[in-house]
This record gives C-alpha cells, sequence and structure tokens, in this order.
C-alpha cells in the first residue's frame, strides 16, 4: 500500500538545494531562507512559489533528487487548483513516483502475479474473497485511473475519439469509486488511512486537474492540438475559481 510519506523522506540536502536555488547566489536570501527553514520547517520552504520555477528553469535543478522536484510541482499544482491539503499532495506525489517504476502501474504490489490491464479488470476484483488483496486492488483502481487521466489525458481523449475507448469521465468516475471502495473496506480504518481515501474520493476531479497541469507544462508542454486546449479550457472553468 502507497503511503503519504514523500516529505518525511525530503533530507536535509534537499532542503539546502531548494534553499539555494531560490536564492540565486544571494548570501543575504539564503540567510533569510535557512532562518524561515528553522522558525517554520521545511513545509514553508516547499511552498514558497519561487521554488517550483526555480526547479523548473535553473540548470542546478538538475541535482534534485525525483522526491524532491516531484513533491514541489505536484504541491503547487494542487495549491493552484485550490487543494491546500498536504496531505494529499503527499500521497499524489507517491502515486507518481511509484508507478513512475517499470510494471509497477500494472500491478497491485510489486511482485504480484496478476497483470492488470484495463480498470475494469480492477474493478471485477474489488469484491475477491481475500480481503488484503480485495484492499489494495481497491487502493490501486483508484490510483492507476488517477495516474493515467492526470499525466496522460491526451492520449485518453485521443483513443476515445479514435476508437471509442473510454473518456476522461470515465477515469474520473472510475477513480473515485476506487477510493470510496477502499475508503469503505475494514484495512482502510485499521491503517489509518481511511480519510485520506475519501478525500481522494471525494477531490478526484480535482486531483487530475492538477496532475494535468503538470502534464501539460511539463512532460508535454511542446504537444499542442485543439482537443488538448478544449480540454484545458473545460477543466478550468471548471476548476480554477
Amino acid at each position: 500500500m502507497l503511503l503519504a510519506n514523500v516529505r518525511q523522506c525530503l533530507t536535509r540536502d534537499d532542503a539546502q538545494l531548494a534553499m539555494r536555488l531560490m536564492a540565486r547566489g544571494a548570501s543575504s536570501e539564503l540567510d533569510a531562507l535557512e532562518a524561515k527553514l528553522r522558525d517554520e520547517g521545511i513545509d514553508a520552504i516547499l511552498d514558497d512559489p519561487r521554488l517550483r520555477d526555480a526547479l523548473v528553469e535553473q540548470a542546478q535543478a538538475a541535482h534534485a533528487t525525483f522526491p524532491l522536484f516531484a513533491y514541489v510541482v505536484v504541491r503547487h499544482a494542487l495549491r493552484e487548483a485550490g487543494e491546500q491539503d498536504r496531505m494529499l499532495a503527499d500521497f499524489v506525489t507517491a502515486v507518481l513516483l511509484h508507478f513512475g517504476v517499470r510494471d509497477r502501474a500494472r500491478r497491485i504490489r510489486e511482485h504480484d502475479d496478476q497483470v492488470y490491464d484495463t480498470l475494469a479488470s480492477l474493478l471485477a476484483d474489488a469484491e475477491c474473497s481475500d480481503p488484503t488483496r480485495a484492499f489494495l486492488v481497491r487502493a490501486h483502481l483508484g490510483n492507476y485511473a488517477l495516474w493515467l487521466a492526470g499525466l496522460f489525458p491526451d492520449y485518453i481523449e485521443a483513443r476515445h475519439h479514435r476508437r471509442g475507448g473510454p473518456d476522461l469521465d470515465y477515469y474520473d468516475e472510475m477513480g473515485r469509486r476506487g477510493y470510496q471502495l477502499a475508503a469503505a473496506h475494514r484495512l482502510a480504518a485499521q491503517h489509518g488511512v481511511q480519510p485520506l481515501f475519501e478525500n481522494a474520493a471525494e477531490r478526484f476531479g480535482r486531483l487530475r486537474f492538477a496532475l494535468n497541469r503538470v502534464s501539460d507544462g511539463i512532460l508535454f508542454r511542446h504537444h499542442h492540438s485543439p482537443a488538448k486546449l478544449m480540454r484545458q479550457v473545460r477543466d478550468e472553468a471548471r476548476w480554477v475559481a
């Protein structure tokens, strides 16, 4: 089961690099950021809007760890979409980090024999007799839908129009359903993740929209199409206040 613990895994070196990137060589600014870190903690550094821009634009940012980079871009995308919950930012980042490793998106755990290629196949196993497996399948349904629809919305829309595949609304509904089912499982309460899954279900569309912005602005920023523009306009009208 994925844990929302990316921030806990960040190191002093991550914080130092973040502050150097924002200071841009100014010793007085670095001193001010060091004081801010001491007084307010690392969240005050991670939430600084200058950090996201620095990680994307500065050459020195190539030294950033993937957890640092991923958390910051996800956190700021979520905040811009109106979502302030750090736990959700932590969780969404954990999904990206985990699913970015070969084949993990298609398996409910690293060495599981069963491979899932569709959301429907995951939903079909959500009520299996093994309670642990049922719980993991439900959570994975939400995670898989969020990862696919969040990072690859244009692929989903193109496949929908060309081949009649599911559209983004289907992924939103299936992802929401997966998290709802996971939250309702007794193991969610036992492991203390019931509120997390409930929040992820309730705000799934906003989480997906924030990841779309990460995808559009970083992963596929040179890809342009009328369909992409229409999606962006539609979603921004819905999710941006």
